[in-house]
């Protein structure tokens, strides 16, 4: 393979062995959550030979959140530990690039799901809502696939840009140089920032109009049946769905902010916000797939059956 020399400012491990051990923190719980959302959704998947809506959106999106911990966390241990593998053409422009596209999958993808709990669980009357509804089961396989399809665009164009802007500048043989070569690369970028700024805040006003009009819906619903004094089993589930969706949109926004502050710090490869964004956006996936685990009473039986089953099997030892 071709030896490519990148700038340095495309090296992150500026905080090495820490940098690795919170990645792996984060990242193989989080792997290991998302796993278990795709083990069970297979299982049953082979048992019914059918998926709902709701399973297809947290399959797929379980498996871009596997993949996207993987390379995140095998681009963090490869810098860390072995960072010259990095020069070596393509590797650092194919792990970007991979690593672009399942993080795009995994915000679309997420937000595909906000968008379907509001059009299944709210209830308007207005005319395109309505039909929303009754078509949203039917939508969902090419929503999804257009989320794959648009991130698999955003990942091609980073791998792109990446491989173009460093193999254009392979030979340094002093400092200006290397400086006229870095502000080449940084104009490569501008538009895919653009870009992504502008996927993500895409994503995020979908997040946005879906919690805010879900959480209308389920508050005057429940201030209805207070207020008449109607006794509706469903009023435990209405409360417990309100506390899901405002806990996603609380993490979502966070996660969300800490996007903008790493394209806002990229250049700054020894700034201490880009490395706290770092470790922010790994922690999210694992942790907002607890959530979904815990309000989803299949994945939540079955977590606690295979719980209760390890706390027999150790305490019988």
């Amino acid at each position: 393979m071709e030896a490519c020399y990148p700038p340095q400012q495309f090296n992150v491990t500026v905080y090495g062995p820490m940098a690795l051990a919170i990645t792996t923190v984060e990242a193989f719980p989080g792997m290991w959550i998302n796993a278990f959302i795709v083990c069970v959704l297979c299982i049953a998947w082979v048992k019914k030979k059918t998926l709902n809506s709701n399973e297809k959106i947290l399959l797929l999106l379980g498996c871009s959140r596997i993949w996207y911990l993987c390379f995140s966390w095998l681009y963090v241990f490869v810098s860390a530990i072995f960072p010259y593998y990095l020069q070596v053409h393509p590797i650092f422009p194919l792990i970007q690039g991979s690593y672009s596209f399942f993080n795009c999958s995994n915000l679309w993808v997420s937000a595909c799901l906000c968008g379907f709990y509001c059009i299944k669980i709210a209830n308007f009357r207005n005319r395109f809502f309505i039909y929303l509804k009754v078509k949203i089961d039917r939508m969902v396989p090419w929503l999804l696939l257009g989320s794959v399809m648009f991130s698999l665009i955003i990942g091609i164009l980073v791998y792109n840009t990446i491989d173009k802007a460093i193999c254009k500048n392979l030979n340094f043989t002093c400092p200006e140089e290397l400086w006229k070569a870095t502000i080449e690369i940084d104009e490569h970028f501008f538009r895919l920032y653009f870009l992504t700024g502008f996927v993500l805040a895409a994503s995020f006003l979908v997040v946005i109009f879906s919690a805010v009009f879900l959480l209308f819906s389920l508050w005057r619903h429940k201030w209805k049946m207070q207020t008449s004094s109607m006794k509706d089993l469903s009023m435990d589930a209405h409360i417990r769905a309100m506390k899901s969706i405002l806990s996603f949109f609380i993490m979502y926004s966070i996660n969300f902010m800490f996007l903008i502050l790493t394209l806002v710090y990229s250049m700054d490869y020894q700034s201490h916000v880009l490395f706290l964004s770092f470790s922010i956006q790994h922690a999210y996936p694992g942790v907002h797939s607890l959530i979904l685990i815990l309000s989803n009473p299949k994945l939540e039986k079955t977590l606690l059956r295979i719980l209760s089953c390890v706390k027999s099997k150790l305490c019988m030892r």
